[in-house]
């Protein structure tokens, strides 16, 4: 029998469809065995995974608050009490300048060390940490705030409550000798003198502030662990038809920690800087310093305790594992892609980003809004300090107490009314150009509302200066003194007095003032004496008048904030959203979050007209020309505002094909609700400032 013999290219397709049959059966056969072997890995690590808690901490009664609930409850909790630390900083601000002496411009620059770490430190948690603990790496966050705290209020610890503080109390300094005459060395601080002063000696002006960059830079790396990895966690351990619910709950908690933080930064301002001693002059005085430090150990206690309790979770929550073992059994495929981070991707993305206008306007309107308003977010108390003269507790009472209650309002309300009527994007946008100009509509009455006693007191940088040339006053430190008639000096020195005594009712005179003028006073020469502390200036009605507009500003900044970042949501392609948000947020850093407080803070201390000047520097400033500093603060801000306002305009001609709403969009948004959104720096300055 012969064997029939074919052409090797008439067997070569049987040949290659056994084959390729044959490397199906293969990988089928793997893919079968790595699901087996990761079934048998997981029943293996089920009671490790879904344990709460560790060593001895851990139990039936423990393993019981391991719900979706209790998460969601007390990652709220912590983010607030993290919101708490960000309002207190910028609550106590003004209080660090006085005691170590740092110019409003360095104190600009070290409150953006968050900024900087948290950027950089998104990018990095969001990708390495995705199958880690993340419990035990958000309690590690948390514990690195607590470092944080610990690092602010070591400053007192080392360098104490001061020397000029303590010099204001009972037991201490000059207020010791009050027989009519001082001794030279107390003398040479505050009185005229015929010889040329010494400049004042003081501790290193840099080490506090590097200590206070260094801690703003851990700060920043754990909001990152913090929130980067907990939003991550509560996405993939919640269920996707509540997570809207859980996002909510977490953020109205969130939102109670600015108001908690400002109102323990006002309470611990009301005491003095070393409660031990008794203050000789009330908080309404500019060189009251109060117990700045206290409210830091509070705040790292408590951290502490829930950063302690946030390890506790497990893995993976049982009931989001149970979830997912049901899916598997069910046959449902697993939906998850992993991103191509390849910097061939990340440039083809930025190309198509660069292209697509309505994330390019709205990202540059983002831009300008917040580097326009993040002048009030965080220089406000000095602002009314300066402005009204009112004192440092009530300056941070009214910020985050009344004001930021009207922001919660505002937030609630925008999120209401788009989820109720559910406008088109250029409704949003077209809201978001009018929230602008009502903005700069606001700051222009910041403009006009100014206090004439403010004003009037920062004539006293020229009073008496070409009469108290011969004290020699360079180096003398800000002590105001009022004079009969109702003005105030810089100090006894820059008065010309040369003595210093104690009247019936226990006030502190100046005598011998020779720099007072007789032909203002009506009783004649004799009564050329000055009492301590500057003249009293009641600004209080334009106070209110300004609280009343800054929280009108509050409500409707608040309520365009989630419009606008709907609209960067919706205009961007589902596969590029997480890189797309991610690169907007550091744009908004390079050229709104870092640079805003930095210039800000330069802008402040160019209107300054008396120094605390000391061998080493400048110091910080005492007195501002509050006229100009005034104008050139609000015009600036409402400026960056406007533009913003006309870049929503090219927003909104730019927006009319894109949709917002629809089933599809919709469940987009409630997948990347949580995972995307929390590297975003926009909602995270939002959380602190709210």
């Amino acid at each position: 029998m012969s064997v029939d013999t074919k052409d090797p290219s008439e067997v070569a397709p049987f040949l290659n469809d056994a084959s390729t049959l044959t490397a199906i059966d293969e990988k089928e056969q793997q893919l079968k065995d790595a699901q087996r072997e990761q079934e048998l890995s997981e029943n293996l690590d089920d009671g490790k995974d879904i344990t709460c808690g560790f060593w001895i901490f851990k139990g039936p009664t423990l393993q019981s608050f391991a719900t979706e609930t209790m998460y969601v409850t007390i990652y709220g909790i912590a983010g607030c009490f993290m919101a708490m630390c960000f309002a207190y900083f910028n609550g106590t601000i003004t209080t660090l300048e006085k005691r170590y002496k740092i110019p409003t411009k360095t104190l600009g620059i070290i409150s953006v060390g968050n900024d900087m770490s948290t950027m950089f430190a998104s990018a990095l948690t969001g990708y390495y940490l995705r199958k880690v603990h993340r419990p035990r790496w958000m309690g590690l966050g948390l514990f690195t705030i607590v470092i944080f705290c610990l690092l602010n209020c070591s400053l007192h610890f080392i360098y104490g409550a001061g020397e000029d503080a303590l010099k204001l109390t009972r037991d201490h300094g000059a207020y010791q000798n009050l027989s009519g005459h001082l001794t030279s060395s107390q003398r040479d601080q505050k009185l005229c003198m015929n010889e040329t002063s010494s400049c004042i000696q003081e501790d290193s002006t840099w080490v506090p502030q590097m200590i206070l960059f260094l801690a703003q830079f851990i700060l920043g790396i754990g909001q990152a662990l913090f929130l980067v990895v907990g939003l991550a966690y509560m996405d993939d351990n919640t269920t996707k038809s509540k997570t809207p619910a859980m996002l909510s709950f977490s953020t109205f908690l969130r939102m109670l920690g600015p108001a908690i933080g400002y109102s323990l930064a006002s309470l611990c301002l009301r005491w003095y800087i070393e409660p031990t001693a008794e203050p000789l002059i009330k908080p309404e005085d500019p060189r009251w310093l109060g117990a700045w430090w206290l409210g830091w150990l509070i705040l790292a206690a408590m951290t502490a305790l829930i950063a302690f309790v946030m390890t506790l979770f497990p893995k993976e929550l049982p009931s989001s594992k149970a979830r997912r073992l049901k899916y598997r059994k069910a046959g449902e495929p697993n939906t998850t892609v992993e991103m191509d981070f390849s910097l061939g991707y990340m440039w083809h993305s930025i190309k198509q980003l660069a292209t697509n206008k309505v994330y390019v306007y709205n990202t540059i309107a983002s831009i300008l809004y917040f580097f326009g308003y993040m002048v009030y977010w965080i220089f406000t108390p000095k602002y009314i300090e300066t402005q009204y003269q009112q004192s440092a507790s009530m300056a941070t009472m009214a910020t985050g107490t009344v004001a930021l209650g009207f922001s919660a309002a505002g937030v609630l309300l925008s999120g209401f009314v788009v989820s109720k009527y559910k406008p088109s994007a250029r409704a949003l946008a077209a809201w978001n150009a009018t929230v602008d100009f009502l903005t700069v509509a606001g700051i222009l009455g910041f403009v006009a509302i100014g206090c004439k006693g403010s004003d009037e007191l920062s004539s006293m940088a020229t009073v008496g200066d070409g009469c108290s040339v011969s004290c020699h006053c360079e180096y003398v430190h800000y002590a105001p003194i009022c004079s009969p008639d109702n003005v105030t000096y810089i100090s006894a020195c820059h008065a010309g007095c040369t003595a210093k005594t104690k009247d019936q009712l226990e006030r502190t005179l100046y005598t011998g003032c020779d720099c007072i003028n007789p032909s203002n006073l009506t009783t004649g020469v004799e009564l050329q004496y000055a009492v301590d502390g500057a003249c009293h200036v009641d600004c209080f009605n334009q106070f209110l008048l300004f609280l009343g507009v800054m929280c009108f500003l509050k409500l409707v900044g608040a309520s365009s904030k989630s419009t606008n970042l709907l609209i960067a949501l919706r205009c961007i392609p589902p596969e590029d959203k997480s890189f797309a948000l991610g690169l907007g947020s550091m744009v908004a850093s390079l050229f709104g979050f870092i640079p805003s407080p930095i210039f800000y803070g330069w802008l402040i201390d160019k209107y300054c007209l008396v120094w605390g000047k000391t061998c080493s520097n400048k110091g910080n400033c005492w007195l501002y020309d509050t006229v100009s500093l005034r104008y050139a603060l609000n015009l600036a801000a409402g400026t960056c505002i406007l533009l913003g306002g006309f870049m929503n305009i090219v927003v909104w001609y730019h927006a009319k094909n894109l949709k917002i709403f629809d089933d599809e969009k919709a469940k987009s948004l409630e997948d990347i609700t949580l995972k995307d959104l929390g590297s975003t720096l926009q909602l995270q300055k939002l959380d602190e400032n709210i």
